[in-house]
């Protein structure tokens, strides 16, 4: 089939990446991992290291070359693996870090910016396996450079699992007072999906492919532009114009994606269509809702706002693409976006305002810095918190919180990169322990129950 633009249309795309900050966010290369399970640890490892530098040598030499032919940015290159809880099953070990600095060494080898996939989904009960990895998470992500982890926690078919929930506030808090740093790499997740090429979430799941390419875009820029030409106007044709530019954005990821599929004879798999912002001025999503005639991110109409945005990114991007996955929506990650921590800063944007945000966008309680001191029971009350609108509402949520070491509230914690920096924001007192004690399970909404 060919497909044909006029002049204007490539103006626009030109115009776009030279000055609204269009670009593809990452092209993501999954790898099934399962074929390199072994009793001993260190064949297994030897094995993984063998598979990841074998399928991915040239991944980030292909999208080099695609970046430089099309002039399209794009900012990552990445490999997501198979959960490794399942790959390292059968390992005759109790310890996972070896595999984790094995990862990181195969990531550096063939010159991805992250791998991820140190995860493990015990949604409704954990198996030996998952145990073991959630113990090596503290020093896996602390101990290595590229390595992202994820732990599912709850769906909805099975509920939400408590213990799990427990469990992460502890290995959060572990992590936090080895370097917080480590916390920046690891997401708690309710419905997490198999196909999801951004970080630190990413992983391969186990219905995907031996090896695939996703691709994320992005573009929040490119649509805060688009919105200031309808001032004024009423929301139908503010979601119009959005649905259009949704359209553009993920046209240029599917070329993106269709090309690396071609060149490394890897299938296509998705692309996801979230728009995801950056710390530069100009990228940003709370930017976008202000200019809905907010006057900052984080009032009243926030939520309306958002709702409308995620609602038109993902009708206007699902006509642009054959395959459409990973999370797809709008992102508000603090720390990433420029809007979003003048907000916060000047106390407008709070915790529970975001919590009430993730129920109508993609993913959920992002890149938060919280007060160093606060105790394992409430991250991982603040976790239930989030698994519950993700159980509940059948939506992929997740929680990425980094408790700032030796700092309180209003001060700045600096991660560096595309991870920009956080204002440190506050929670409520009170103590949640008696309530994350009761362990078990909290039981599947009834509309999970749809054969």
């Amino acid at each position: 089939m060919s497909y044909s633009f006029d002049s204007r249309e490539i103006l626009q795309t030109i115009e776009m990446i030279d000055q609204q900050h269009l670009d593809v966010r990452t092209v993501t290369m999954g790898v099934s991992l399962l074929d390199c399970a072994d009793p001993s640890m260190a064949r297994c490892c030897e094995k993984v290291y063998d598979k990841i530098c074998r399928k991915a040598s040239r991944l980030v030499e292909t999208g080099c070359a695609i970046e430089r032919e099309f002039g399209i940015p794009i900012v990552n290159k990445r490999v997501s693996v198979s959960p490794v809880s399942l790959v390292a099953a059968a390992c005759e070990a109790e310890d996972y870090v070896p595999l984790a600095l094995t990862l990181d060494r195969a990531a550096k080898a063939v010159g991805v910016n992250f791998i991820g996939g140190f995860s493990a989904l015990c949604h409704k009960g954990f198996t030996e396996s998952d145990r073991k990895l959630i113990a090596s998470l503290p020093r896996a992500l602390t101990e290595t450079e590229l390595v992202c982890g994820s732990v599912n926690v709850g769906s909805t078919k099975a509920g939400i699992n408590m213990d799990a929930v427990a469990l992460m506030g502890r290995v959060i808090r572990e992590t936090a007072d080895i370097d917080p740093m480590g916390c920046a790499k690891l997401v708690v997740f309710c419905n997490a999906v198999e196909d999801n090429p951004f970080m630190a979430g990413a992983f391969h799941g186990v219905g995907e492919p031996e090896c695939v390419i996703n691709v994320g875009v992005s573009g929040p820029g490119v649509v805060a532009h688009a919105l200031k030409a309808c001032k004024g106007e009423p929301f139908d044709v503010v979601a119009e114009t959005i649905k259009r530019t949704a359209f553009k954005i993920t046209r240029m990821g599917q070329l993106v994606a269709r090309e690396a599929s071609k060149r490394l004879d890897v299938p296509f798999g998705v692309v996801d269509l979230s728009l995801a912002p950056t710390p530069a001025v100009g990228d940003s999503v709370a930017e976008i809702l202000e200019i809905m005639g907010l006057e900052t991110c984080g009032i009243h109409g926030t939520t309306a706002a958002l709702a409308l945005l995620n609602d038109a990114v993902k009708k206007g991007g699902v006509m642009a693409s054959s395959h459409v996955g990973g999370l797809s929506g709008a992102f508000i990650p603090v720390s990433e976006d420029a809007g979003m921590i003048a907000a916060a800063e000047k106390g407008v944007l709070s915790l529970d305002k975001l919590e009430a945000m993730t129920c109508v966008c993609s993913v959920g309680l992002d890149m938060i810095a919280v007060p160093g001191d606060t105790s394992a029971s409430t991250l991982s009350a603040v976790i239930a918190d989030e698994a519950a609108i993700g159980m509940v509402n059948n939506k992929t949520t997740a929680v990425r919180l980094i408790p700032a070491a030796g700092r309180q509230v209003g001060e700045r914690i600096d991660f560096g990169g595309l991870l920009g920096s956080a204002p440190v924001m506050p929670l409520h007192g009170g103590s949640s322990e008696e309530f994350v004690a009761r362990g078990g399970r909290i039981p599947a909404p009834l509309h999970a129950l749809k054969n």
